[in-house]
């Protein structure tokens, strides 16, 4: 096959990006404005906040994107810092956390999908139904190929900042400036409300990292996957800001704390009642665009560990469009055998476990990752030397994340830690096969 041939087969710059924005923009931007509404106005120094700790991680994994282009991620580079182990801890971690979000973003799509058809919210069954066929349809597309599933996410990408584009423009017509007075409603101090909102508002730019991990089904991944990161985490951080800086300037912040969807509550208000069906519309794409962007991802972690003789060896297999089919197959069974075990529990309780087991383990990740950078750095390895900005660069980057982890609570912590040490006896029957 020639070179031509394989790189028509990879994600070039604008799949890649669209990656990236589509891990981030989830079901979040839709729901998390009520958890800050209780703040009121100075939750948009949360998201400043957030924001700038979301670049400051983007421009580690950036780099070294650029000196280890390995598939994996977080995996290769915590693996090239820190040995076998503490990149199968990681990869292991991140892994499950896939697992946990995808399924948790196939019940919330079908719940907004639920808003034209009332029977979803009616029927257990009938929920679930779909929700297995939306993520079995997807999971055919990324099986298939890598160049399908990047294509999808290009589509849904538009499709979904699309109606937070049409609110946020909006918004700035129905400027209503009382509605950041008192800029602080809570009852604490401004800083311990802006210390809270920035704990919120982090989780909303989990996901930048997704271009780092299929870098070896990435066109020139050492100069594609930093453009994308960069280029990605910066347009979400736009689109955040002010989108809610608009959600706010149209409803006051008890108006938002009392809705289930804020955006739909804000277009109403603009543009009548209907238009509620357009951000339903919004939410829909946006959680299938970042249900497609994980499926292509969830095959790639355990195919490089595989590679690495670190997991077995099946995982690794490719078809002749370089999709990892096995590898996504695989997580996606396991994906319907979450969903199915948490049926009972509807929308609430099956988002809560599954979110409560993925922040902690995706913090993992991002800890070593930027320990890898400050090693790298100390060591003057990898282009790195211990010069003051790297130096602080990595600083900032450790004390961010533990501040996420931190802010996940002690039951994240303690379902995460538990989640991680369950991969400690498949690493050790691995290890007892090789050499």
């Amino acid at each position: 096959m020639s070179r031509n041939q394989q790189s028509s087969k990879k994600l070039g710059l604008w799949a890649t990006t669209a990656l990236v924005v589509g891990g981030m923009i989830g079901s979040g931007i839709f729901s998390l404005p009520v958890s800050l509404a209780q703040y009121g106005g100075i939750s948009l120094f949360g998201w400043l906040f957030a924001a700038l700790s979301a670049l400051i991680l983007a421009k580690i994994f950036a780099y070294l994107s650029k000196v280890i282009p390995s598939s994996g991620g977080p995996y290769a580079y915590s693996r090239v810092g820190f040995g076998d182990f503490v990149g199968f801890f990681v990869a292991w971690g991140y892994w499950l956390s896939i697992w946990a979000t995808n399924a948790a973003i196939t019940i919330t799509f079908v719940s907004y999908l639920g808003v034209f058809f009332p029977i979803l919210q009616e029927s257990t069954s009938a929920a679930l139904i779909v929700g297995l066929i939306t993520l079995w349809s997807l999971t055919a597309i990324n099986s298939y190929s890598v160049k399908a599933g990047g294509n999808t996410q290009i589509i849904t990408t538009i499709l979904k900042i699309v109606p937070l584009v049409i609110v946020t423009t909006g918004g700035l017509f129905f400027l209503d400036l009382s509605h950041f007075s008192p800029f602080n409603v809570s009852e604490v101090s401004s800083v311990k409300a802006i210390t809270m909102c920035t704990a919120l508002c982090l989780f909303a730019f989990m996901g930048l990292e997704a271009a780092t991990v299929p870098a070896t089904n990435i066109n020139n991944p050492k100069k594609t996957i930093p453009k994308a990161t960069m280029l990605g985490t910066i347009l979400v951080t736009i689109i955040y800001m002010l989108s809610s800086f608009s959600l706010f300037a149209v409803l006051s912040p008890e108006e938002v704390a009392n809705t289930a969807s804020p955006f739909a509550s804000a277009a109403s208000k603009m543009w009548g009642g209907n238009a509620e069906y357009l951000i339903a519309a919004g939410a829909c794409i946006s959680t299938l665009g970042a249900l497609n962007g994980w499926i292509l991802i969830q095959g790639q972690i355990p195919m490089a560990m595989a590679k690495d003789g670190l997991f077995p060896k099946t995982f690794a297999k490719t078809n002749k469009n370089e999709s990892p089919y096995f590898s996504i197959i695989a997580s996606s069974i396991i994906i319907t055998v979450l969903l199915f075990i948490n049926q009972s529990d509807g929308l609430s309780g099956i988002y809560t476990s599954m979110v409560l087991l993925t922040t902690v383990t995706v913090l993992v990740s991002y800890i070593f990752t930027v320990s890898a950078y400050a090693l790298f750095s100390l060591e003057s390895k990898m282009g790195l030397s211990p010069t003051f900005s790297n130096l602080l660069l990595a600083l900032l980057g450790f004390a961010f994340t533990i501040w996420m982890m931190i802010g996940s609570g002690e039951q994240a912590v303690f379902i995460g830690f538990i989640g991680l040490l369950l991969g400690i006896p498949v690493y050790i029957w691995n290890k007892r096969k090789t050499p």
